[in-house]
């Protein structure tokens, strides 16, 4: 047999060994969400892992964005968190096309009804007025039922003279509802001037991201500040605020840590020491109550 011949066959038969199935092709080697890829180091991180580390890279401490549920379990007492003003739902005052389409998915997806909920819980022993917005319904956009649960929130820890913790994690206002979604950033600072007036704590912790109207409203309005390491905090975008002033804009601008520098935050704290601190505040500026 010539060598020409011999080096045909053999590469013959190597593409014929390597050719897949047809019914190995539609296989996955690899299940979808059993890996992701880390943010801020790009390291493929196994997703259970990440869940037991409360949603936080082992390699390079990037904070991933939290459900609500594990959120509570981080920062709460088993069983304390009593949900309240679970009646409102959002409704479309604008006909905005597509807006009901957006609600229903988001609530499919969280499980919830809204962006915001709202309650009292136990931080270790320290009763609280609690508060969160999910990321994950609508990028936590504020509208009208969410200025509303939070007002209401305040309410709450204004009657019940409880410390008041709100966690945010927000795009900004709800532009599918137009003025109506700005003017809860009026009507949830109106409400704090109320807390405030009762000598009451309020205790604002910035997560990744918290932007646009939330910031510029009840989320700037505590007496303590806090941020979770990494978090992206500001009003505009930063591409928008650069081409509006014309200027190169500094390192780490809106970052956690240069608002910390900066005087914007009180407290940088990585997320497996939030509760700690959270309760370190609470047991040097309220008074201990129970549920």
């Amino acid at each position: 047999m010539s060598e020409t011949l011999r080096s045909f066959k053999l590469k013959r038969f190597t593409v014929q060994i390597n050719k897949p199935k047809a019914e190995d092709s539609k296989k996955s080697i690899i299940p979808d969400g059993l890996f992701l890829e880390c943010e801020g180091c790009h390291k493929a991180l196994f997703h259970r892992n990440l869940e037991e580390n409360f949603m936080v890279c082992p390699q390079c401490n990037f904070h991933f964005r939290m459900p609500i549920p594990d959120r509570l379990a981080l920062i709460t007492e088993p069983d304390s968190f009593k949900e309240k003003f679970t009646t409102l739902h959002s409704v479309n005052p604008l006909n905005m096309p597509d807006y009901d389409k957006k609600l229903t998915t988001s609530q499919k997806v969280t499980n919830r009804t809204e962006a915001f909920i709202a309650g009292t819980a136990l931080i270790q022993h320290h009763k609280v007025a609690l508060g969160l917005l999910d990321s994950f319904f609508m990028m936590g956009s504020m509208g009208s039922v969410v200025g509303e649960k939070i007002t209401r929130l305040i309410e709450l820890s204004i009657k019940e003279k409880l410390p008041l913790v709100i966690f945010s994690a927000s795009g900004g206002a709800r532009m599918q509802e137009g003025i109506f979604s700005l003017m809860q950033m009026a009507k949830t600072s109106a409400a704090l001037k109320r807390h405030h007036a009762a000598k009451l704590l309020f205790i604002s912790v910035f997560t990744h991201p918290t932007t646009g109207g939330v910031t510029a409203s009840f989320a700037s309005l505590g007496d303590i500040h806090v941020a979770e390491q990494g978090a992206l905090i500001g009003f505009a975008g930063a591409r928008v605020i650069k081409q509006t002033i014309q200027q190169d804009l500094p390192e780490g601008f809106q970052t956690a840590q240069f608002q910390l520098q900066h005087g914007q935050i009180d407290l940088v704290v990585h997320r497996h020491q939030l509760k700690q601190s959270l309760a370190h505040l609470l047991a040097l500026h309220a008074p201990r109550k129970t549920i």
